[in-house]
């Protein structure tokens, strides 16, 4: 492409981000004090190099995903953050008092609030926390809330319903049996610890030692499990194109899918962008994730909105927050 067809797909690209409406060769014609004419060929040639496209609503082109996918690679400049912006997210990150974990939850609201698109955080308790602590907390008679803490504070809590023909002295019997056996050992090691350890014991001093067993292994199930947190979860659904029930629909319900979400998980590196079929999770959104590893706690955090999304502000802002992350400064 010449220097003039760079600028003209940059110009229908933020134009329609901004707008969501096509843009015509009148407009551009004004923008780049060039002749109807001129910019209609420009403009055919775009379309032949399959970087706009017409919409069956009008004359005006829009950006088709290989555009889109071009303008991020060689077009567009990440934005620096605002001051305001970066106070929100400095208060949460020069917080000490915060885990890992707990800043990374109150950063994906701030990211929701600042981009008005849906933000969703991925983690997961890394191989080298340790179990430090379980503890189970009778609620009622027949409920008790199991909760596993590590060396690196995580924290996991979940409640359970007891059979009837189980004590809960047998369940806090066995959870004192799996402290003294396993306090110290790596969360990813515990299941199968459980299954050839604690097990064995279990069934010869508890009568229903399958349904006290499998309280245990669900809490500890939690930890190799993504845990999915998200932020302004309708906000994608403020946008133009989810303005069809249908779409409202098919993005609500692979929202709340979590086997799909977890797909969205990442280990690479740096700030990734999946553009429509790309991201593999609907042809209709764009998602930008980046991967983070801070003292032994992973995951990912990502930001999901239409095709048509803030590209600069949202690459700017992860490139903000990967830096506060990994401990980098400004010059």
């Amino acid at each position: 492409m010449g220097p003039r067809q760079k600028q003209l797909l940059k110009e229908i690209v933020e134009s329609y981000i901004k707008t969501a409406k096509p843009i015509g060769s009148k407009a551009l014609c004004i923008k780049f004090k060039c002749s109807s004419a001129t910019i209609r060929n420009e403009m055919v040639a775009l379309e032949n190099l399959g970087l706009i496209t017409k919409t069956h609503l009008s004359s005006g082109r829009v950006p088709s995903e290989k555009g889109y996918r071009y303008y991020v690679e060689n077009l567009m400049v990440p934005k620096e953050l605002s001051g305001d912006d970066m106070l929100k997210l400095q208060t949460i990150f020069h917080n000490n008092s915060l885990q890992v974990n707990d800043a990374i939850s109150k950063c994906v609201e701030i990211i929701s609030e600042i981009t008005n698109y849906t933000s969703v955080v991925l983690g997961k308790s890394s191989k080298d926390n340790l179990l430090s602590q379980l503890s189970i907390i009778p609620i009622t008679e027949n409920k008790i809330v199991a909760l596993v803490c590590t060396n690196k504070g995580f924290v996991e809590n979940k409640q359970f319903t007891i059979p009837k023909d189980i004590s809960i002295n047998e369940v806090v019997k066995t959870s004192e049996m799996i402290n003294k056996m396993l306090i110290g050992t790596p969360v990813n090691e515990i299941s199968s610890r459980m299954e050839f350890e604690i097990k064995p014991i279990i069934a010869k001093k508890i009568k229903q030692y399958e349904a006290v067993y499998n309280i245990f292994y669900d809490a500890f199930n939690d930890f190799t499990k993504s845990n999915i947190i998200f932020g302004g979860k309708t906000n994608i659904l403020k946008q133009p194109e989810y303005d069809d029930i249908n779409e409202v629909k098919k993005i609500v319900e692979k929202l709340e899918d979590e086997t799909l979400v977890s797909r969205i998980e990442t280990k690479e590196k740096g700030i990734n962008i999946y553009i429509g079929d790309e991201t593999e999770f609907d042809p209709n959104v764009t998602i930008i994730k980046t991967h983070y590893n801070i003292d032994g706690e992973e995951g990912t955090i990502a930001i999901v909105g239409p095709k048509r999304m803030e590209y600069d502000k949202v690459v700017g802002l992860l490139n903000y927050i990967e830096k506060e992350l990994n401990g980098e400064k400004d010059d």
